[in-house]
Parts: structure tokens; C-alpha cells; sequence
């Protein structure tokens, strides 16, 4: 208990050293001045910092476009530029250490594969994630697409889901910070590796 509360205290000093407010990124690297370009900028000054962080989490909002959803404009297209572009400024900022950084986006939730009467879309099922890393194996799609027709969606309106999220987080866990025992990770999930996906 006495090692464990000293090391919580250094790491607390630590992260006070490391003020937010002071941070500079990398030269002409700019985040989206709102919410998740802020924790991602953070996010990029804890592992520079190197004060021991194997694993950060943030989460953007806003993604309940049960209305007036848009197309190439809109309130969808808005988030996603903002999502994306505070993802890049991150990479970027990470410079060579990016090769050491496996980024894993996911969603608690998709949406209908069809708009609603109200121009958008309504809480629906599967959905995409997106990894980034420097030992990833990019440039394509894993998983199995299970199609669009009415027959071949959840209930006749969602993306069926083919894969379990917690494959892809525990191939990253499992490659990127070496952890052995999955089923402290994903209780119940009884992840094994042989059925990775092979991204990492």
C-alpha cells in the first residue's frame, strides 16, 4: 500500500509538471479549438511527457442526429470534420512517436441504415471503428460486411453486427501494451487470440 500511494502521488506530481496550458504542439500543428481537440492535445502531452501512460480514453459527443442529419453539409458532416480533424492534428503532433501509438475509434451505438421522416437517422446497431498505428496493417476493411438489404439488416433497419468490439480492443491491448490476461480486461468475453482479425 505504502509503494502504491507514493507511486500515486509521484504520478500526480508528474501531471502537475506537465500543465496543459503551457503545452505547445509541434510546429503548424493546430487542434479544433473545442472539446475532443483539447482532450486530444492533452492526450498528446501525456505521452510526450513520458511519465508512463499506456492507455488514455476521451469521447466526443453530438452524434444524435435523429433530425436534419444532412449530407455533404450538415450537422453529421460537421462532426465528423471536427472528429477527424482533431484525430489528424494528434497524429501529426505525435510526430515519430506515432509509430508507437495504436488509436482505436469506436461508437456505443450506430444508426438506422435508413434517414427517418425527419431528415436523420435513429439509434441503431453495428457500426465502423477505425484503428491507426504504426504497426497496424492498414488500408482495408477486416471484418465481414453482412449488406444492406432489408433481409440482411437487424430487425430490418440496423447494420448487423458481425464482429465484437472487444476483439479489436483486445488485439490492440494484446499487441500494443503486451497485456496477457485478457479476461481481466473483457471479463466474459473469453477473447483468445487466435481469432484476432490480424490488425495489429
Amino acid at each position: 500500500m505504502h509503494a502504491t500511494g507514493e507511486e500515486t502521488f509521484e504520478a500526480v506530481k508528474m501531471l502537475k509538471n506537465a500543465n496543459p496550458a503551457q503545452y505547445k504542439p509541434a510546429p503548424g500543428i493546430e487542434y479544433p479549438n473545442n472539446e475532443f481537440g483539447n482532450n486530444m492535445k492533452q492526450i498528446a502531452q501525456l505521452l510526450k511527457s513520458n511519465i508512463g501512460v499506456e492507455a488514455a480514453f476521451t469521447d466526443v459527443g453530438g452524434w444524435d442526429t435523429h433530425q436534419n442529419q444532412g449530407g455533404v453539409t450538415g450537422q453529421l458532416s460537421d462532426r465528423l470534420r471536427e472528429f477527424s480533424s482533431a484525430i489528424s492534428a494528434f497524429w501529426r503532433d505525435m510526430g515519430d512517436d506515432a509509430e508507437n501509438v495504436t488509436l482505436v475509434t469506436m461508437s456505443e451505438f450506430g444508426r438506422t441504415a435508413r434517414q427517418n421522416g425527419t431528415g436523420g437517422t435513429d439509434h441503431g446497431h453495428a457500426n465502423a471503428m477505425f484503428v491507426l498505428g504504426g504497426t497496424v496493417k492498414g488500408g482495408k476493411v477486416y471484418g465481414r460486411w453482412p449488406g444492406l438489404n432489408n433481409d440482411q439488416l437487424n430487425e430490418g433497419r440496423d447494420l448487423a453486427v458481425t464482429t465484437d468490439f472487444r476483439q479489436v480492443l483486445g488485439e490492440a491491448v494484446a499487441k500494443s501494451i503486451g497485456a496477457k490476461n485478457l479476461d481481466m480486461v473483457f471479463p466474459g468475453a473469453q477473447l483468445r487470440s487466435d481469432r484476432f482479425l490480424r490488425i495489429v
